[in-house]
This record gives C-alpha cells, sequence and structure tokens, in this order.
C-alpha cells in the first residue's frame, strides 16, 4: 500500500453491507471523532456496521473502545500470529477480559503465518504461532464466541490444529485467499470465508477459481483496511466505503446480483457475529 496514492473515489451505494473486518486504528483513526468519520463515510455508500480488528494489545485496547465509541463499530480481538511471542500472561489474562466485553464479537485475528517467519526481524517461530493459536482456540471456546482466522501459507497447519483441537462452533476464515481444495475443505467443516479486495485481483488466480465454490451462507464480505484494496485501486489506502467494489467484484465472479449477494452477506454477518 501506498499513501501517496490517491484515496479511491466514493463507489455506488449498495446496501445493505457489513465490513466483516477492517482496523480503524490503522485507517488513521485514534479517537471518537475519528472512528464517527470512517464509519460516516461508510455508511453513506450503504456500508452500516463494521467490525474492527486487533492484531496487538494496544490495537484490542482500541477495537473495544471504538465499539462502545459508536454504535455501528464491533470489536474483535486477539494477539496476531506474528506477535504470538508477546502472549506472556498479563497479555492473556487482558485479552480475555477484552474479549469477554458484550461490543466483541469474535476472538480474533488469530491462525498461522508461514510467510513472515525469517523474514520479518521478531516475527514468532512457527511453535510460538501454533501454541498461540490453541489458545486462542480454547478462549472462543470458553467464551462462545466465534474465531477469526489469520492464514498465510498455512492451509493444512491450520486446519489440522483446528481437527486437533476441536474448532469452536463458528470459524471465520478471514480474507480468505486459498484455492478450490482449501476452500472445499473450509465448506464441508461448515466454516465461513470471508472475502476481501483480493478476489478482485486477476493474478489471484487460485483464490479466483475458489469464490464461486462457496455456498452464499458461508460468505462474508470484508475490507481489511487499510489495505488490500480492490482493483482499480490497489495500491491506494482502503476503507470500509469501498467495500461495495469488492462486493461487485465477488458477485460478477459467482454470476450472481450484487445487491442479492450484499443481502445475503449482511444476513450472514448478523448471525455469525450476533449484531443487533
Amino acid at each position: 500500500m501506498s499513501r501517496t496514492r490517491p484515496a479511491p473515489e466514493a463507489p455506488q451505494p449498495l446496501e445493505p453491507l457489513v465490513d466483516a473486518h477492517t482496523h480503524l486504528d490503522a485507517c488513521g483513526a485514534a479517537d471518537a471523532a475519528g472512528v464517527a468519520a470512517i464509519v460516516d463515510r461508510a455508511a453513506a455508500v450503504g456500508v452500516q456496521r463494521v467490525v474492527t480488528v486487533a492484531d496487538d494489545l494496544d490495537a484490542a485496547r482500541f477495537a473495544a473502545r471504538a465499539a462502545h465509541w459508536d454504535e455501528r463499530v464491533f470489536a474483535a480481538v486477539a494477539i496476531h500470529p506474528t506477535r504470538a511471542n508477546a502472549l506472556d500472561d498479563a497479555t492473556r489474562g487482558e485479552i480475555e477480559r477484552l474479549a469477554a466485553d458484550p461490543r466483541c464479537v469474535a476472538v480474533g485475528e488469530t491462525g498461522l503465518d508461514l510467510y513472515w517467519p525469517g523474514k520479518l526481524e521478531g516475527c514468532a517461530e512457527p511453535a510460538e504461532q501454533e501454541e498461540g493459536f490453541r489458545w486462542h482456540i480454547d478462549l472462543a471456546k470458553r467464551l462462545g464466541k466465534p474465531l477469526m482466522i489469520h492464514n498465510r501459507d498455512a492451509d493444512d497447519e491450520l486446519l489440522r490444529v483446528l481437527h486437533d483441537e476441536g474448532a469452536p462452533e463458528t470459524v471465520i476464515f478471514h480474507c480468505f485467499s486459498s484455492g478450490p481444495e482449501t476452500a472445499r475443505a473450509c465448506v464441508d467443516a461448515g466454516y465461513v470465508l470471508s472475502f476481501s479486495g483480493t478476489v478482485s485481483f486477476k493474478n489471484a488466480k487460485a483464490l479466483r477459481e475458489a469464490a464461486p465454490l462457496v455456498p452464499r451462507e458461508q460468505v462474508l464480505v470484508e475490507t481489511d483496511a487499510p489495505f488490500l484494496t480492490p482493483h482499480p485501486f490497489r495500491g491506494a489506502p482502503n476503507e470500509a466505503y469501498c467495500l461495495p467494489y469488492t462486493v461487485r467484484a465477488l458477485a460478477e465472479l459467482r454470476g450472481e446480483d450484487a445487491d442479492l449477494l450484499a443481502a445475503a452477506t449482511t444476513a450472514n454477518a448478523e448471525r455469525v457475529y450476533g449484531l443487533p
């Protein structure tokens, strides 16, 4: 992502929509006014609610506060797998407290990331990631909340751990980016697959083959903002208001009506997250 590129123009409205995974703090929000400004821009094009997601402890604290600042915002909290080596007892205790908040609708993002070890200084090693992932799985089950998965280059390993531990009732694969084989395995297991702007990338061949295979009742849509801005704005900063671009691209790929897909994914988000 390059912040030197101008922000995408607002899309034609498409409603109702729920942004199932965004990062309001990384989009620049630092207080209630900043959160409201982002969510107002989203609401103007039909994105009525957002789930802001944590990847470290500071982000988790922010997400919980943001969800109380604005009734259109909900939180998901966890420690990102690349930071799993920071998951000491004190951090676990605070994540558990934040995750128990009624405005927190999921434990995430957690999972496995086998791309960054050895490339990113300080990145948690695979064994540390797996230990942290297993702890988050247990937390989601104890709290009765959905588990939000981050997966990078770890398809088989993730499915193995979920099988070993016994998956929570609801599992969401955030920013699903894998191919048809993994999509079928997730669908068969009853997992929910959330699609981001990557589904509009012409070079995402395996993902674009997988997306039409997922039953509509197992589909969510997200921005993962400020990252993964959909085509033709790839590389520009993303934000929740850009979600209609992704939904229209996904609908075209699946051969569906965009309005019907928007309504279905919103109903799915309400069911999966227990949104009012």
